[in-house]
């Protein structure tokens, strides 16, 4: 696996020191990818709770999971959604990133929002026949990639005989359509566009077995900035949890903001289900994600998890 150092990330990166303006004056940039982990922050934005909570944001679509480190570290973007697996990697890395707010989690209502896609000539059909395959991944170390190698662990098959390569949501469909890879592991809404236009179909859904309520992206920022921004945390925690229930209860309002910033066309977003937005963010959480971590030898320390989240 693919770690994310500090080395890595930080080169040639200048950290922006922010000082502890007033929410009212606090422009956020946030950046998230091209899934439906941030409709929470999507509709926040476009219903003005952001701005009823005294914030100035805005939100920038990111290509993969793992440059959100490195875009937080710029100040490109003060509050990022890493999967957790990212989040944890950069810590172990040495980067100094907290929590602040959780975005979704896992539900066994939403659990076939998630799979890995194969081409109609890949000769896949079961776990197995993934060895020696090339798999397009959202970010190696990030959470789909990771509990795809979960779901292959817990069925025999080592995910170190599997090639894992870097593939963006936008151009998943292509590059299996090419046949530069044999499957990918995606999300909703990039999975229903896959499989409607007929160049891949399911091969698995690996959060079936996945507990209710484990992160699937969180809301993290520097702990220099979220320390120097204490009344911007709150009010984005406070506008998160509002807007996460409007999704919850009018999956419409969510899927119009997610193609708001996603650019994908509506009728797509029609016919999918949304991931289930959760504020939540504990401890607990988090140890679950470092102990599936430490199973396949992602992290080099252990993470103080108690210390990861912002107060």
């Amino acid at each position: 696996m693919n770690s994310i150092s500090k080395a890595a990330l930080a080169a040639g990166l200048a950290i922006v020191a922010w000082s502890g303006t007033a929410a009212a004056d606090q422009k956020i940039n946030i950046g998230c990818t091209a899934t439906t982990d941030c409709a929470s922050a999507a509709v926040a934005l476009e219903q003005g709770i952001f701005k009823k909570h005294g914030l100035d944001v805005s939100m920038t679509l990111i290509g993969l999971n793992s440059n959100i480190p490195a875009a937080l570290l710029s100040d490109s973007v003060q509050i990022g959604g890493p999967t957790p697996t990212v989040f944890l990697q950069a810590v172990d890395g040495g980067l100094d990133l907290v929590g602040v707010s959780g975005a979704s989690s896992t539900a066994q209502s939403t659990y076939d929002t998630v799979g890995v896609l194969v081409g109609p000539n890949s000769g896949i059909a079961k776990p197995v026949d993934f060895v020696g395959k090339k798999v397009g991944a959202p970010g190696i170390g990030a959470f789909l990639q990771v509990l795809f190698s979960k779901w292959l662990i817990d069925n025999g098959v080592d995910p170190k005989q599997v090639n894992f390569v870097e593939v963006t949501f936008p151009t998943m469909g292509d590059t299996l359509k090419s046949g530069a890879v044999d499957a990918v592991v995606t999300a909703e809404p990039m999975m229903s566009r896959i499989i409607e236009s007929k160049v891949g179909t399911n091969a698995g859904y690996f959060l079936k077995t996945v507990p209710d309520g484990r992160p699937a992206i969180l809301y993290a920022a520097t702990r220099e900035w979220a320390d120097a921004n204490p009344q911007s945390v709150a009010a984005f925690r406070a506008a998160i949890g509002e807007a996460a229930k409007i999704v919850n209860d009018d999956p419409d309002a969510g899927r119009k903001a997610i193609a708001d910033f996603t650019k994908i066309p509506p009728t797509v977003l029609s016919k999918m289900k949304l991931s289930f937005s959760d504020p939540t963010l504990n401890q607990e959480q988090l140890d679950w994600w470092a102990a599936t971590m430490a199973q396949q030898h992602m992290l080099q320390g252990k993470p103080d998890t108690a210390t990861l989240i912002e107060k």
